[in-house]
């Protein structure tokens, strides 16, 4: 039993102090006396009642926020979780030299995988803590087995916990699914090379194209929701289903495709975001299962994970985990059991009209969405963390402010920028927002492009932006930064038949929460990565990799969007890299106390 925090209810007056804070960069002078007549009269009068009833709640849950950010950021959503809600998770690249070293590496992977769901069930996951306080292991239980059900308006998701097979996708044979098992009769992990031999049974049994049942998984919610419903009117479909549903993951092999020149790690990333659309490999894939490993025999190998049970760490960890096996003992896979279990096929039954067209609708959106969706992946090596961290300054936070330089010198305006943190010092604790524009990121920004202004004077005010977002940060973590409980509160309102309070329709709260960039780093020391799409149309996403020398950045823009540019932000990012180095060796550092920013947030 780990021995964790409650999720709070701050004091609303702290929050909306803060939430001033950060909405101050967006507004002109007018707009702020604005908004702050509308934070003075929500305090008093709505925001003190639904105050009140989100603490009534507070005393009687041990995490009030965690259900309700589930149902409200993930199952109510509607857009597709292809691009809009699953990251994919890229391994370093592989080199097979033949189908049988590609069917050799895939089930020493499923078998760490396999090896990995073993500790978690025996809770050998190590726990880590944040200063005193434990950090929450319960994410791990919920990946493996997980899997999303569409229902319309508000989705559900079932948990197996208990399940010793996984499903295999291949020539995208969603009529054709095979369930495999990877655990014998006592409970035991087969060795690798049986379930090797499973997989290349697969292949040579089928040498052609099925119908891709699992292209309706990367559609809308709503529209795969009732083609769900259709499905599930043939029995043999619901039992096609369940199994899926039930296994601990997917596995996708992929048709092998060919690289473009140059692009190999931005199409890398994209294959395991969307699999490339309808005629190419968009179909194998199951996008409701939480862990979905995709390998391809070009060497692209890694996960598509759906994001509603948890957030990309556990999932880099555990790729970390399989990676450090498969190098450390080049045996790696075998165990004592032989006893495999042949594949068994999952039989869908012939569509009728009604899911063809489903299966048309899907085909055609998710082409769309491939077509529109663009993605950069930036290896920058002219420094990593190791400079940072020499120079006093918090790494993370450094980034930070090099995207919102980046936005800026592009863009001439400040970007609304969404960092994840997570709250995993509480009880089944998921994420809070950095608001990573400040004033201070402005001004450091301004400075930066200001050709009258001295490197001593941009120096002093990257470390002030740094500090702040350091301060943030740190709130954030603790649970005391401004989106959730302001999420709280207007849940609140919507719970009780109340209005929403002006509050949210405010010119502040608008600008502030359209993030523009919207960030997260996912760290790992192998050369790898994770990526998503933009969080609004005419913004970017931008998930990151610091390592000690390098920093790898895949950056995603809409190609319909006709402001943004993902390459052009990709070599604008490097350029303001130097520039900050340029400006850190040209001035001395500030002695100035960080105190005037704790209390002003």
């Amino acid at each position: 039993q780990q021995n964790l925090l409650p999720y709070h209810v701050l004091p609303l007056e702290d929050t909306m102090a803060r939430f001033m804070s950060t909405v101050e960069p967006f507004l002109t002078p007018e707009e702020l006396k604005c908004q702050k007549a509308i934070n003075k009269e929500f305090l008093l009068n709505q925001g003190k009642d639904l105050q009140v009833l989100l603490e009534k709640v507070g005393n009687t849950e041990r995490n009030w926020l965690a259900h309700r950010w589930l149902r409200t950021a993930y199952l109510q959503y509607r857009s597709p979780v292809t691009v809009f809600v699953s990251p994919g998770m890229a391994f370093p690249r592989q080199i097979f030299k033949d189908s049988h070293a590609f069917i050799k590496y895939a089930s020493k992977v499923i078998f760490g995988l396999g090896e990995f769901y073993d500790m978690v069930k025996a809770d050998q996951i190590p726990i880590l803590k944040m200063g005193k306080f434990e950090l929450d292991n319960s994410q791990f239980g919920k990946i493996f087995g997980t899997c999303r059900v569409p229902q319309r308006d508000t989705d559900n998701i079932i948990y197996n916990k208990i399940s010793d097979y996984i499903v295999v996708i291949y020539k995208n044979h969603a009529s054709t699914f095979y369930k495999l098992r990877i655990y014998n009769s006592k409970g035991k992990l087969i060795s690798s090379d049986y379930l090797a031999a499973q997989l290349e049974e697969i292949l040579t049994k089928e040498s052609t194209p099925g119908i891709p049942y699992g292209i309706l998984s990367t559609d809308s919610r709503d529209n795969w929701a009732q083609a769900y419903e259709n499905l599930s009117d043939d029995p043999d479909n619901r039992d096609a289903l369940l199994s899926i549903q039930g296994c601990l993951f997917t596995v996708s092999l992929d048709e092998c495709t060919r690289f473009t020149d140059g692009e190999d790690e931005n199409e890398l990333i994209l294959s395991l975001i969307h699999g490339n659309g309808s005629k190419v490999n968009s179909g194998n894939r199951w996008m409701d299962k939480t862990i979905q490993l995709v390998l391809n025999p070009n060497g692209n190998v890694g996960f598509t994970y759906e994001h509603s049970p948890a957030e990309g760490q556990p999932i880099a960890m555990m790729m970390e985990y399989v990676i450090n096996k498969m190098q450390e003992d080049p045996n790696y896979g075998y165990a004592e059991s032989c006893e495999a279990t042949p594949a068994e096929k999952i039989h869908f039954s012939v569509p009728n009209a009604s899911v063809l067209n489903w299966l048309n609708i899907a085909q055609k959106n998710v082409d769309e969405l491939v077509s529109n969706l663009q993605m950069k992946v930036l290896k920058f090596d002219g420094y990593g963390k190791d400079y940072i961290k020499k120079q006093n300054l918090g790494p993370d936070s450094f980034i930070q402010m090099a995207l919102q330089l980046t936005f800026y010198s592009m863009h001439a305006e400040p970007a609304a920028q969404y960092e994840s943190a997570h709250l995993r010092i509480f009880d089944g604790g998921r994420t809070e927002t950095i608001r990573s524009c400040s004033m201070e990121s402005l001004e450091f920004c301004k400075a930066m492009l200001d050709l009258k202004a001295t490197d001593q004077e941009r120096g002093d005010k990257l470390r002030k932006a740094v500090r702040c977002h350091q301060l943030y940060a740190k709130l954030a973590l603790q649970g005391k930064g401004v989106d959730r409980h302001l999420l709280g509160l207007k849940l609140m309102a919507i719970e009780n038949g109340k209005p929403i309070p002006n509050l949210f329709s405010s010119t502040g709260f608008v600008k502030s929460s359209h993030f523009r960039m919207s960030t997260s780093q996912v760290a790992s020391k192998y050369n790898a990565f994770m990526g998503y799409g933009p969080a609004v149309d005419d913004g970017y996403g931008c998930c990151y990799n610091p390592r000690e020398n390098d920093i790898i950045f895949a950056i995603s823009s809409w190609k319909n969007c006709p402001i943004t540019d993902h390459s052009k932000f990709a070599r604008c990012l490097e350029q303001c890299f130097y520039q900050m180095k340029a400006v850190l060796e040209s001035c001395r550092e500030s002695t100035e106390s960080p105190s005037q920013y704790k209390s002003k947030l």
